[in-house]
Parts: C-alpha cells; structure tokens; sequence
C-alpha cells in the first residue's frame, strides 16, 4: 500500500527509500514483530478465555508434556496478523507472486484454523478429516501454483547443476502443489515441542530471502546459473516479515509455552515457504533447507509403513523428535540441538547457490 502511495507521488524525498526492495524487506521485519509483542498479550488471553481446557495433549506422549495441559493454541493467528498487517503495507500490490503466496498462507492458515477449532471444541484430536484437510489443500496449492507459472515459467532446476534441467510444462502445476502441501504438513509434524518448528522456519525464511533476492536480480541470477524471475525477488518483503512476527511468536513460546502455534501457524508457514520455493524454482533446495522437516515427516511414514507391515516400530515414537525425548532428552536439549542442525542444513542448501 505504502508502496503504490509513494509510486503516485512519483517517490519524493525520504519516500524514495520505498523504491527498494531491501529498504521495504527490513521495514516489513520491524513492523511484523512489533505487531507481535503488542498484540501477543491480549490474544493469548482471549484465546485463553474462549478454549478453556486449550490444545488436547496426547496421553500416549512423553508424560512431560501432560504438565502442558491448558496451554492455548491457535497462536498462528498472532503470526498471520503480524504478517499480512505488514506485507499488505510495504509490498508491491501488483506483484503476482507476492498474491499467490498470500493466498497460500492465508488458505493454508485458514484449514489450520478449523481444525485447531475443531480440536478444542471436541476435545480430541480429530479436527477435520484427513481427505478433506488435503483436497482443499491441493486446491489452493494447486492454483497458487498455475498463477505463479504462468509468469514464472515451468522449467525444472536442480542443485548443483547449472540451467534449468529440463521443461516439465503443465505437470509443474500438481509437482509445485504437491511441493506446498507437502511441506505444509512437514512443518506441521514439526510443530510437536516448544519453539521447534519456529526457529527452524525462520532459519528457513532467513535462507530463501537471499535465494529469492538472487532470483529476481538478472545480474546475480546470470552469474550463479540460477533461474531469473522478474519479480519474485518481492518475497523478501514476505519471508521477512514471517521472520519478524516468527521472532514476536517465540517471544510468549520459548519453554514453558503461553501458547502453541497450533496448525493454524504451522501450516501456514510451511505453505508458504513451499510457495516460495516453487515462485524461485527452488524446490529441491528447499528440501536441503528444510531436511529437519522432511525428516520428521520422513520419520512419521517410515513408522506408520513399518508397523503395518510388522507390527512392529523403527522409532519409540514419532515424529522424530518424540524418539529423542524417550532416549532421555530434555525437551530443550532436542530443541536447540534440532535448530543447530536447521541451520547447518541451511547453510548446506545456500552452498548450491555456487556450487554450480
């Protein structure tokens, strides 16, 4: 908004900082996690009020996590004001891939939202059916995916190997769908101990900022032998503002939690960082990046596939980071020793960027 105001005026003076992308990126930072610290204490006690009993807490979990009863959730909520508070006022408004993007973390958002809503109401796990939770997934993914393309292009790229690969056409709509919904839901599975999910997500976001900068800069784009999108280097203005409202987040869910982010965060942020990827045509970097949560979604499949076929289990329990807590692990030793390596595997899909 802010943007299109400064535009109009023709960027007089001062104003002319919101020419820059980076100017825009730093300011969207500042203002999402502002909005978090103010907005934080009174969400959390509204959300408090209105569930009561808050997020069910699985009785066959570490018995650590039964002191957590109580503890409301729906918390992605702070994070998904935060964040279309400040995109909405410094982004470009006629940048299609800044809209597509939205559209996922606001959909993706909303799906987690009526099943945390779901939850707490019936006071189970259930929420809304699988089928349904993923078919309207797909939906929005999927057409995320055809508003981005078509101006993005459908060619393929690989880490490590320089140009696109090869052009896939129109099955990148359901391979960039699939690319969203999956890491939507890897993130979800992440979301199991206070403030796993969100560092490794800001650490994530921190990561593709600099890839999506790249991309929409030809000089750079040309130099590294990364894919050129005019454009997309916008979602900087996005990634960093999930960054500023992730570090307001953490704020109230460092151990012990006033509030857990729920699906309602958790998918949201993990649709969005899977729409980015596929905006920059980074999807296999972003498994690289994010490999702390293809593991754990890795861990979930293994085990449910095991024990169907055995009867019997690969891990004590999964996701992963549950097998940890049953080895002896603190609850915080997992997560800081899990965010170091979310930032060593970021470090590793960066290094693709000129290894090339």
């Amino acid at each position: 908004m802010l943007y299109l105001i400064a535009e109009q005026l023709g960027f007089p003076g001062v104003l002319n900082l919101i020419r820059y992308i980076t100017f825009r990126a730093g300011a969207a930072t500042a203002t999402a996690l502002i909005i978090g610290l103010i907005l934080g204490p009174p969400l959390i006690n509204w959300l408090r009020k209105k569930q009561g009993k808050g997020q069910p807490i699985r009785a066959d979990g570490p018995q650590t996590h039964l002191a957590k009863r109580g503890t409301p959730t729906m918390g992605g909520l702070l994070i998904l004001i935060s964040v279309m508070i400040s995109v909405l006022l410094w982004m470009d408004l006629s940048n299609p891939f800044v809209w597509a993007c939205i559209m996922v973390t606001v959909g993706f958002g909303a799906i987690g939202f009526l099943d945390d809503y779901a939850k707490v109401k019936k006071a189970h796990h259930g929420g809304i059916s699988g089928k349904m939770r993923l078919l309207l997934e797909f939906a929005i993914a999927g057409f995320a995916t055809w508003a981005m393309v078509r101006v993005s292009g459908t060619e393929l790229y690989l880490p490590f190997v320089q140009g696109a690969l090869f052009d896939i056409g129109w099955l990148y709509i359901p391979f960039g769908a699939f690319v969203i919904v999956a890491f939507g839901n890897a993130v979800n599975l992440t979301d199991g101990l206070d403030g796993l999910a969100t560092m490794p997500v800001i650490i994530a976001a921190v990561a593709f900022t600099l890839i999506a900068y790249l991309v929409g800069n030809a000089i750079f784009a040309e130099y590294l032998g990364i894919p050129n999108v005019l454009g997309v280097g916008d979602l900087t203005v996005l990634l960093l503002a999930i960054v500023g409202a992730g570090l307001a987040f953490l704020w109230f869910n460092a151990p012990p939690a006033a509030v857990f982010m729920g699906d309602t965060g958790s998918l949201a942020l993990g649709g969005a960082l899977g729409a980015v990827a596929v905006a920059t045509h980074h999807e296999f970097v972003l498994a690289i990046i994010g490999g702390l949560f293809v593991l754990e979604a890795v861990s979930v499949i293994v085990q449910v596939f095991f024990y169907k076929r055995t009867g019997k289990r690969i891990f004590r329990m999964a996701p992963i980071h549950h097998h940890f807590e049953q080895l002896g692990w603190s609850e915080p030793t997992v997560v800081i020793r899990f965010w170091i390596i979310s930032f060593v595997l970021a470090l590793a899909g960066l290094s693709t960027l000129k290894l090339r």
